[in-house]
This record gives structure tokens, C-alpha cells and sequence, in this order.
């Protein structure tokens, strides 16, 4: 593989195909079975390449036999339901926000409801303070005196 690509290099921008950091590598490697790998050669020659979706479909057209033809196949199937997925997933974000915004709408409508309620029960549990008797002032009699009290003759 890493022949045909190094061949065919116009066929392969970096866009379309490029190779691993060394860490980048070496992450990949314990990610992968330990029995479904060969185990000549304990080390690597060349870094790993990987393809995009593009590079990938050019890759298979690259290679020119049956299997690389049903891995084209396969690889087209599998980005169709990648970006069906992605699709899918982006509309359930989107909905899930326009419900959350819908959903906070009405708790603050509840809310505040709520507090109205509270208050009103509050004013009833707790009269307000009756009001303060009037302090008391001399009341003035018939005549426009103020009274002192005692009655006058």
C-alpha cells in the first residue's frame, strides 16, 4: 500500500492522506489485537498513513483488484452512515436546545408564579401590625378651651 501511495502521490494530497506522528503511532499501536497482528519485524519501517473519506475511495481506486473494490464499496457505505449519524445527531442537538430554551420559558413563568403565591399565603399567616393608637392630645371644650381634665363650674 504505502507503495502504490508513494507512486502515485499526485493522486494523494495531504487532504486526502498523510502519516502518523511517531506518538501518534505508538498510540495506535496498543490500541490494536495483540493476535490479529503479524510479528515480523519487531519494529516499524514506515510511520502509518492514514486516509480521509477521499483518500480512502482513491486508495481503492489505486489498487486495482476484487477486494479492493468491495473495500470501496464498504468504505463509501460506512462515511454514507457516518454524515447520516452526524446529520441525525446535529437535528437532536438542535432540538434538545429549542426544548431547554422552551422548558426555561415556562419554569420562570412558574417561578415567578410561585413567589406570588408564597407572598400572598405569608400576608396571610402574618396581619400586618395593627395601627398605633393615636397619641393622646388635649380635647378642647365647648368654649374652645382645652380641657384640663376637671370639670369646671
Amino acid at each position: 500500500m504505502n507503495e502504490q501511495v508513494r507512486r502515485n502521490a499526485d493522486r494523494f494530497p495531504p487532504d486526502f492522506a498523510f502519516e502518523l506522528t511517531a506518538e501518534e503511532a505508538d498510540q495506535l499501536k496498543r490500541l490494536r489485537s495483540q493476535f490479529a497482528t503479524l510479528k515480523r519485524g519487531q519494529h516499524r519501517k514506515y510511520l502509518p498513513r492514514v486516509f480521509t473519506e477521499h483518500g480512502a475511495l482513491m486508495a481503492a481506486n489505486v489498487l486495482n483488484s476484487k477486494r479492493a473494490v468491495e473495500m470501496s464499496v464498504f468504505v463509501v457505505r460506512a462515511f454514507m452512515k457516518m454524515r447520516s449519524a452526524l446529520s441525525d445527531t446535529r437535528e437532536l442537538a438542535r432540538k434538545l436546545a429549542s426544548l431547554e430554551r422552551e422548558v426555561k420559558s415556562r419554569l420562570d413563568a412558574h417561578d415567578a408564579a410561585i413567589v406570588e403565591v408564597m407572598q400572598r399565603i405569608l400576608d396571610l399567616i402574618a396581619p400586618p401590625e395593627p395601627p398605633a393608637p393615636p397619641t393622646a392630645t388635649p380635647r378642647k371644650n365647648r368654649g374652645g378651651r382645652a380641657a384640663t381634665g376637671r370639670r369646671q363650674n
